[in-house]
């Protein structure tokens, strides 16, 4: 395992009923001025606005709200919320939604405080924000495990880039199941998806020979596969929406990366095509992984040999490490399959002529990915998605 130094900001309330038992609290000890973000309205459709209304104004804060904040965030929308929170001179952001809520928030925090654009400030001048609005986010839509990170996905339609930026932590964050349960099961099962691809991108990163971080993380991708499994038999379930709302969190809050360096190249690739045709996250990483990973082999044989058996319960009687690699590939894309999720880009409504060769070109190579992919091997990967 590499050397590390491990920390965790993120004070975490789990439970039915954490926000109306923990955010007055928490919402005691910042200023009066708080913006309220969320998105499309669904939490005024939901109850959870108005609950969140009546928490802020029995805590006597002055509410300022910024309102629909797409599915893929733009950075537009970054910098009309920073110009609301510095005209208004918010004191506190309480994030209300799911990962696209929570990262337009990182970044608007960050973006209020800063005097210059902090696009070409973090990718010109290679620097990171130091100053930011506080923030805590209350999760209704789960998956991206956004609330335990910094990092958050802006799409910049001028530059055709959907790439990472940089901002703040947040404070706290509340996870309650019963705020998910009105989820459409699409969207549950695609941001459960998206968990299990953080999983398996921290996983096939290096070092590469077993380790703690790894074990904990086979038994992460174990939970989420049996409770996706367990939510599709029975949508109702508070408790599988439960173990997947922990599930999503585990796989960013640190935990799974201790002492590793992540891959991550296959949501690398899904958010550039995401950048070109706003496609669907969970969905977009479906159809790519099983392809992808087809492009792994040779290079990936060991771990994929050991997903194959810790993960997935392939015996490996009489079977070669190669030959249990393939089979990891063959169930996960039947898996994928099982669950409803689409299998080529045909099924996600992407046109076939979109420029999948820009694509390929300006998707971000990362640095721990088990193999160095060219701009054409990365076309391939996107010609056999069609």
């Amino acid at each position: 395992m590499n050397p590390f130094n491990y920390s965790y900001p993120v004070n975490v309330y789990f439970g039915e009923g954490a926000a109306k038992e923990n955010a007055p609290a928490e919402l005691s000890k910042v200023g009066p001025t708080v913006m309220l973000a969320y998105g499309g309205g669904s939490i005024k459709k939901n109850g959870i606005y108005e609950e969140m209304i009546k928490i802020l104004e029995d805590a006597g804060k002055n509410i300022v709200e910024f309102t629909g904040i797409m599915s893929n965030p733009t950075y537009d929308k970054v910098q009309e919320g920073a110009k609301l929170a510095r005209e208004n001179k918010v004191d506190f952001i309480l994030a209300v939604g799911g990962g696209s809520v929570i990262d337009c928030c990182k970044i608007v925090s960050a973006q209020a405080k800063l005097s210059e654009d902090i696009w070409e400030y973090e990718y010109s001048k290679g620097n990171r924000p130091t100053e930011f609005i506080p923030m805590g986010a209350v999760v209704t839509a789960f998956g991206t495990g956004a609330e335990m990170n910094n990092g958050a996905v802006i799409t910049n339609t001028e530059k055709m880039m959907k790439s990472a930026l940089w901002g703040a932590f947040y404070s706290f964050a509340v996870l309650d199941p019963v705020y998910t349960m009105s989820m459409p099961l699409k969207q549950v099962i695609s941001g459960a998806f998206d968990s299990l691809s953080h999983s398996m991108e921290t996983y096939m990163g290096s070092p590469r020979d077993t380790n703690l971080s790894d074990e904990i993380n086979e038994a992460n991708q174990r939970n989420i596969i049996r409770n996706i499994r367990a939510t599709l038999k029975n949508p109702d379930n508070v408790n599988t929406r439960s173990e997947l709302i922990w599930a999503a969190a585990m796989a960013e809050n640190g935990i799974l990366k201790i002492g590793k360096v992540t891959d991550f190249q296959c949501h690398m690739l899904e958010h550039q095509l995401g950048a070109y045709t706003d496609c669907n996250h969970g969905q977009g990483l479906a159809v790519l992984h099983p392809v992808l990973y087809r492009h792994y082999l040779p290079e990936a044989t060991q771990q994929f040999a050991r997903l194959a058996t810790e993960v997935w319960g392939i015996d490996p009687k009489g079977k070669y490490e190669n030959e249990l690699a393939e089979d990891f590939i063959s169930t996960l894309a039947d898996f994928i399959k099982e669950i409803g999720l689409p299998t080529t880009f045909a099924e996600m409504g992407i046109d076939e002529n979109t420029d999948f060769e820009a694509i390929a070109k300006s998707t971000i190579r990362t640095g721990g990915c088990v193999k160095k992919f060219t701009d054409a091997e990365l076309l391939d990967v996107l010609n056999e998605c069609k």
